[in-house]
């Protein structure tokens, strides 16, 4: 009886250690913000590039505009030792990746880094099924704060399944790290995984350009409209420590300036993560202009966490609000077409609404100073309709401001 007592006391214990696990709280309590390799290098990393982009981020003002992860994505793996711990690739991090991330920390940034569910990675590197444990172990031992964790080769698997395997083994490793779940949106993480991740990508990956889907074969990338299309009814499963992700920026990867900024712009109104992807270390003017504009940065970080929403759409012309602290809004007019729209928009006669969160700036019966958040010149208030004419890819912005 004693030896029966004694199994079922370990069995009981076991299961409740189990059922305590959870993700960390108090992480990501605004929408993370940083750099990840993969758009601009895929499987060209070392340590060089993240030391030299972790430089970059400090001295280009991005570290003062908020970003704070430095993430290294696929292919940064070696092998697995005769224990089954993984090991970076020594040729490419020959310091060894500890070294790495206390070179990151030292710049007052934070580190990420990146596994798989499955067998492999997507680059064809070890993933992490069946060496969750100790993969998590591994990144608490070297410092890491933040995880992306794909879904390549996980036939058989079970999505929930395998995230929440990995969130545990992540809690009980004890280092607080962020989990961003890139499962793609196809099992709908919305729906199961504000318990699990701080943060799960919604698609596909995104291509370069503002409106196109680039076929691989047996899958697609997407461009900016596309995935900012496939946002639709996600916004209510959004908020601090729990974000859609529709994935890392191609600011500065080759698309015009106009469309940089409309693309920077929708992230913000989308409370998305903003995680660059472009060199750091070779940025035009125009791009570290768009990636450090504080004003558009405030209004994707605002205190709130709630996720813009599309009002309406004229003549290929949307219009996105989200509501801000402090009785506060941004707007943004998207010109989704490369032909020039001229918009109207008379603010006293749209009843704007944010049902999921109750919320209205009433413009009949309030009036707002208009801030437009590129330029910086233009002012004028809700008291007047709106007129302007807007260039092909791009938009218009504005913080709105009660007046008393």
């Amino acid at each position: 009886m004693n030896k029966i007592l004694l199994i079922t006391t370990i069995v009981f214990f076991t299961a409740l250690s189990f059922t305590q696990a959870q993700k960390f709280e108090g992480l990501a309590e605004t929408p993370p913000m940083g750099w990840n390799s993969w758009n601009k290098f895929a499987c060209d990393v070392n340590e060089d590039l993240i030391k030299e982009t972790a430089d970059a981020m400090v001295a280009s003002g991005m570290k003062d505009a908020g970003y704070t992860y430095i993430v290294i994505d696929d292919c940064w793996h070696g092998e697995r030792d005769s224990l089954g711990f993984i090991h970076p690739n020594k040729e490419h991090f020959p310091s060894g990746m500890k070294a790495l991330v206390d070179y990151v920390h030292s710049k007052g940034l934070k580190f990420g880094i990146y596994s798989d569910a499955g067998w492999q990675t997507c680059g064809g590197k070890p993933g992490s099924r069946g060496r969750e444990y100790q993969d998590a172990q591994t990144y608490a031992s070297w410092g890491v704060d933040y995880l992306k964790y794909d879904w390549c080769n996980t036939e058989g698997l079970a999505a929930k399944g395998a995230y929440l395997t990995m969130r545990d083994a992540l809690y009980e490793a004890g280092r607080p790290i962020v989990f961003s779940m890139c499962e793609w949106g196809t099992y709908d993480p919305w729906e199961w995984g504000e318990d699990i991740a701080h943060l799960w990508r919604t698609t596909g990956d995104i291509y370069n350009c503002f409106d196109c889907e680039y076929n691989h074969g047996d899958w697609s990338s997407f461009g900016v409209l596309q995935i900012l299309d496939m946002q639709e009814g996600l916004r209510k499963y959004a908020g601090p420590g729990h974000w859609n992700d529709p994935d890392m920026m191609e600011v500065g990867n080759g698309m015009s300036v106009n469309e940089d900024e409309a693309h920077f712009s929708l992230w913000a109104m989308l409370a998305s993560p903003l995680i660059a992807g472009n060199d750091l270390r070779n940025m035009s003017e125009e791009t570290k202009r768009i990636l450090t504009n504080k004003e558009v940065i405030a209004v994707n970080q605002d205190p709130l966490g709630i996720q813009g929403f599309k009002y309406q759409m004229e003549d290929s012309v949307s219009v996105w609000f989200k509501p801000l602290q402090n009785n506060q809004w941004a707007v943004c007019f998207l010109n989704r077409t490369k032909e020039e729209k001229e918009i109207e928009f008379d603010w006293k006669n749209e009843m704007v609404k944010d049902e999921i969160n109750d919320l209205s700036p009433d413009f009949s019966s309030n009036e707002y100073n208009l801030i437009n958040l590129w330029d910086k010149k233009d002012k004028s208030s809700t008291k007047k309709k709106l007129k302007a004419n807007l260039k092909g890819h791009s938009v218009l912005m504005y913080r709105l401001e009660k007046k008393k």
